[in-house]
């Protein structure tokens, strides 16, 4: 993800747009990452014609992937330890500077 999200392979692309720029790795090893980033959404694939190479695109850029990285994160330790984590939560954040608490709250609103 790191070599799209940096733009150094143009959009829409190919799996030999990505190997050219991985020559170390296989044709098939490629592809299948591509597929699986595609259908952990991280990708959105196009399917072309049946002799036509799939087009892949981001969904989404480094801070959408954090984003709902974190978000997931935080559910699966709600999900696990209960009021226990949102009282680690809240304690947290009482030590957070005036600034970080700002930006949290622009980020909570999105």
């Amino acid at each position: 993800m790191k070599v799209i999200w940096d733009g150094r392979v143009r959009e829409p692309f190919i799996v030999r747009d990505v190997l050219a720029l991985t020559p170390e790795l296989a044709y098939t090893t490629v592809m299948t990452t591509l597929n699986r980033l595609a259908d952990k959404g991280l990708l959105r694939m196009t399917k072309m014609g049946s002799h036509q190479p799939h087009k892949y695109r981001a969904n989404g850029g480094v801070k959408d992937f954090l984003a709902d990285s974190g978000r997931a994160e935080v559910d699966r330790l709600v999900d696990l330890y209960g009021d226990a984590a949102l009282a680690a939560f809240a304690a947290r954040l009482d030590r957070l500077s005036p600034a970080t608490r700002e930006a949290l709250k622009r980020l909570r609103s999105r």
